[in-house]
Order: structure tokens, then sequence, then C-alpha cells
């Protein structure tokens, strides 16, 4: 279960996250040509990134020191791992979302994506480097910021309609 553990601690840290980032910012500008969405992705990565550091420095909370399976430093509160998680594979979820056509691969993607995040924040509570509240904190905080983001994008995509439609009426 260790082994198991340390795997989805694995695909919620920053190198791995890194290298899914960048060959989802590689698919999206060069394969797909998604400009804009690539620019939302960095946006609620950065963000997502500047938003627990500044969490985590505000709450000084200490990590768990009781059954700690493997050695890490920093505080606690909220979790990046979990942050992590959910800015990654909420963001990929949303971006994928428009390109499924049917709702059974829609509903395979949001049940891959919620039991990548889940998992994630389950490895951290089972190695014993974070309390429960740090990864509902985590979700919460990057969920937060994952809305906002997609807002302001759906609002700049839906004025950027407009203007286009209301170009073309007369024409």
């Amino acid at each position: 279960m260790t082994a198991i553990m340390k795997f989805f601690t694995f695909i919620g840290s920053g190198p791995c996250v890194v290298f899914i980032s960048i060959v989802l910012l590689f698919t999206l500008y060069k394969v797909l040509q998604h400009r804009l969405e690539l620019i939302l992705f960095i946006a609620a990565l950065a963000g997502s990134a500047i938003l627990n550091v500044v969490l985590k420095q505000v709450f000084h909370r200490v990590r768990p020191n009781l059954h700690r399976l493997i050695d890490i430093t920093g505080y606690s509160f909220p979790s990046g791992h979990a942050m992590n998680a959910f800015t990654v594979y909420g963001m990929i979820a949303f971006l994928l979302w428009r390109h499924i056509p049917h709702r059974f691969g829609r509903i395979v993607l949001i049940l891959i994506s919620i039991f990548f995040i889940l998992s994630i924040g389950i490895s951290r509570i089972y190695l014993g480097v974070h309390y429960p509240s740090d990864i509902i904190a985590g979700y919460f905080a990057s969920g937060f910021w994952l809305a906002i983001a997609i807002w302001v994008f759906q609002l700049y995509k839906e004025k950027q309609y407009k203007r286009f439609h209301s170009g073309h009426e007369g024409k």
C-alpha cells in the first residue's frame, strides 16, 4: 500500500506536475493551437502556486510528526500536493470537456480526474505528512482559484464572441 501511496504522491509532486504541464502546454500551443487556453492553464498553475505559498506563510502550520512514512520539510497547511492535483487535473478536465462529444466520455473524464485528485490527497494523509484539514483546505483554495480563473476566461470568451458577431451582423 505504501508503494501505491508514494506513486500517487509522485503524480502530485512538483516535478511530475511540471512534466504534465509542459506536455499539455506543448499540445495546446503546437498541436491544437489553443493559445488562449494555454494562457488560462499557465495563469491557473501560477496563481495556485502563489496562493499556496501565501497561505503557508500566513498559517505556519507544522506537519504531523507521528507515523510519518516519508521525510518532508515545510509547512503543512494547505497541502501543496492537493492544490497541485486539483489545479492540474481539474484544468485538464475543463480543457478536454469541450472536445469530448459523448456523455460517456465526459463522465469517464470527470471520474478519472476525481480519482487522481482524491488519491493524491489521501496519499499525503497516509504517508503522514498532512492532516486531513490540510488536504481539504488545499482542495478548497485551489477550487476557489480555479473557479475564478475559469470564470474570467469564460467572460473574456463571451466578450470576444459578442464582439465578433456584432461586427459581422451587417455584412
